[in-house]
């Protein structure tokens, strides 16, 4: 990061460098530093600072870390042009948007999160609000709702935008085109079923929708990070102090009420004050498996330096993922994970599965 608080994008790490022994982790003072992933740089909802930019200026004005990292979060939440997060986002199979996030305060030791959260634009804020409010870790569906509401937070029937509605459209005519005509095509003909259709059921029902969005994906219809959601920010202030926030829409057009790692202590985000901080993107189930942040926090305490630690957790997903359906030609996850760390010495590291899609972030 520069003296003008411009974010710098960097490149993931795809492989893994040689582990250090431990050091002790004891210090007076930082140099601040907020790490997030590539949403965290590119989107500024039509303003003059990103994510990370904000977050640190903040940090370095004397700003509670969370405050500061949540307030940079709310940046590509409220931008309708990132369709992974907040308003604007991409809805689940029956086109509602339902939201996830997560905050832990590390000096503090608190944590709180919302899941399948209708209706609230910033469900970071939310997720801070049942920290700081409630004796409780996780709100959920029409609870989380209702307690976004108590607090004051309007709640909108709908979140969607002229985009976001246009590709749900778009998806359900590509995994249901025997129902959903495109109004453009020619003379309006159903689609008929392929041969190899996977049939009726509900299984199968949910791969068609999987690979329909996949196809929009390869289609450049809409960003890889924009079908599995997400952003994950992470930070240390002057004083070493260190915290963390992950929100998302989650996996793009899931079932209703699916909830992946991001809401998830330990899975999307972990924050240990004494370690570091770590959070995670990509598929959910995935992280949820592994508990992808959590291990990454535990290998820096073990004395792996972030960019290790980052890859220890990939290691784990690859040798996790054996059923057929999750795996490419060449038998590895057909899922590009990525994870972001930072330790208490400011050390910081992004990973990713492979490098592919977006392969920087953002620092």
């Amino acid at each position: 990061t520069t003296g003008s608080l411009a974010a710098a994008a960097l490149p993931l790490s795809a492989v893994a460098a040689p582990a250090r022994s431990a050091e002790l982790l004891l210090q007076r003072s930082v140099k601040p530093v907020v790490i997030a992933d590539y949403s965290g740089y590119e989107f500024t909802n039509s303003g003059k600072e990103n994510a990370v930019a904000r977050a640190f200026r903040l940090i370095t004005e004397g700003t509670d870390v969370l405050d500061a990292l949540i307030a940079g979060v709310n940046i590509p939440e409220l931008d309708p042009l990132e369709t992974g997060i907040g308003f604007g986002a991409l809805p689940n199979a029956d086109g509602v948007i339902e939201l996830d996030a997560s905050c832990m305060h590390g000096p503090l030791k608190r944590a709180g999160a919302v899941a399948s959260l209708q209706g609230v634009r910033t469900p970071s804020l939310v997720a801070r609000a049942v920290m700081d409010y409630t004796d409780h870790h996780l709100l959920v569906g029409e609870g989380a709702q209702r307690f976004a509401r108590h607090m004051g937070f309007t709640v909108e029937d709908d979140l969607h935008t002229e985009n976001s509605r246009r590709l749900f459209l778009e998806w359900k005519r590509r995994a249901d085109p025997e129902h959903y005509l495109d109004p453009k095509g020619e003379s309006r003909k159903a689609v008929p079923k392929h041969e190899k259709d996977p049939g009726p059921d509900a299984f199968a029902r949910q791969q068609r929708g999987l690979d329909a969005g996949k196809s929009m994906v390869r289609d450049g219809l809409i960003r890889e990070g924009s079908f599995w959601g997400t952003i994950n920010c992470d930070g240390i202030g002057p004083n070493g102090d260190i915290c963390g926030v992950t929100t998302t829409s989650g996996l793009a057009w899931k079932i209703p009420g699916r909830t992946g790692d991001s809401p998830i202590l330990g899975a999307g985000l972990y924050v240990d004050n004494e370690v570091g901080a770590a959070g995670s993107t990509g598929r959910g189930e995935a992280n949820l498996y592994n508990l992808s942040s959590f291990l990454i926090v535990e290998s820096m305490r073990r004395g792996l330096p972030p960019k290790d630690a980052g890859m220890e957790a990939l290691r784990r997903i690859r040798a996790n993922t054996v059923e057929k359906r999750l795996l490419n030609a060449r038998g590895l996850p057909n899922c590009n994970n990525r994870s972001f760390a930072l330790n208490k010495r400011g050390e910081y590291a992004g990973v990713a599965m492979y490098r592919a899609g977006e392969t920087n972030c953002a620092v």
